[in-house]
């Protein structure tokens, strides 16, 4: 299998690191290897790479660069929420950064048998890592119907969730529902036409949700940014590239707690409450593509970088 894709925000997600000769970097969702193989150039010639991924493909993909830097590069078959875990065990104490690119990489979402897509046929699976046991055709034939619902208005942002859930249920219990064109065709036949004439496939909304509760996508997302935070030496940043307002909000929401400082009213005289920020953005605003990214790679369009910095304990 061809694991290689269009690394998205490739050179700014790097440069949010500020990567250096002897850095010890981690690389919390490895994908096609584009940011891990940038970590490695940049922190030339000692720096190490730790990378992550759950998917065994992607492992597989990367093992060029391990024969490459075998002495720089550590390649982890795991979830990133595992990675206090993981560094531990691999005797590592802190490191200088961690880079996440989250969402579906393009050989996944290419893969009719790995069930991401709406326009190829395939089964019903969207599981980023195949060894877990919940698939995305147990969600669609077997969840409540009000649970199918909720998780179509929550993780897909979904404005017709109860006419989509109410179609799905109808259909099931005819037959069960197989492939990802069965599903796609279910959904677009319960959304108004007029709704359907503009914007992207009617189904984009169902799957996405469906594929965050296959993977516990925002579950996993807040427990695994703050332990990459926690892993962080003084100085060290973190570099995030979302892809959903979903992924955003959750990023955007625990950077702005840590940059937080005082908290007392502001008739206080003094502050009493004695809170310190922990780190600072970056940069004020996301990082979007540039409109040249954009014409080579328009799957990059929803794309937002966010990056923060760990404060030293004397700037505290």
């Amino acid at each position: 299998m061809n694991f290689a894709h269009e690394t998205v925000l490739l050179e700014e997600a790097v440069d949010a690191l500020a990567p250096r000769p002897g850095g010890v970097y981690v690389d919390a969702t490895l994908g096609g290897a584009g940011h891990t193989a940038r970590l490695l150039e940049r922190s030339a010639p000692d720096g190490v790479v730790i990378a992550f991924d759950q998917d065994e493909a992607a492992i597989a993909h990367a093992a060029h660069l391990k024969q490459e830097y075998p002495d720089r590069l550590t390649l982890v078959k795991a979830n990133f929420a595992e990675m206090e875990q993981r560094l531990r065990a691999l005797g590592v104490t802190a490191v200088d950064g961690v880079l996440f690119d989250l969402g579906v990489s393009s050989p996944q979402f290419d893969l009719p048998e790995r069930g991401f897509s709406y326009w190829h046929e395939g089964p019903l699976d969207m599981r980023m890592d195949r060894h877990r046991p919940l698939t995305a055709r147990e969600i669609v034939n077997t969840w409540d119907e009000r649970e199918l619902a909720r998780i179509l208005r929550e993780y897909g942002e979904e404005r017709f969730s109860l006419s989509i859930a109410r179609a799905i249920a109808r259909a099931r219990s005819k037959k069960p529902i197989e492939t990802t064109t069965e599903l796609a065709e279910i959904v677009k036949g319960a959304i108004p036409a007029a709704a359907r004439r503009a914007g992207p496939h009617p189904a984009r909304r169902t799957f996405q949700a469906i594929r965050i509760a296959v993977n516990d996508e925002l579950g996993v997302l807040a427990s695994g940014v703050e332990a990459a935070f926690r892993a962080l030496k003084p100085g060290g940043r973190l570099s995030i590239i979302t892809f959903h307002s979903l992924e955003d909000r959750v990023v955007k929401r625990l950077f702005q707690t840590w940059a937080q400082g005082c908290i007392c009213p502001p008739e206080f005289p003094v502050c009493r409450c004695g809170r310190k920020p922990l780190g600072r953005m970056v940069s004020r605003k996301p990082v979007t593509p540039s409109s040249e990214e954009l014409e080579r790679n328009p799957r990059a369009r929803s794309a937002k970088l966010r990056a923060f910095e760990k404060l030293d304990d004397g700037e505290r």
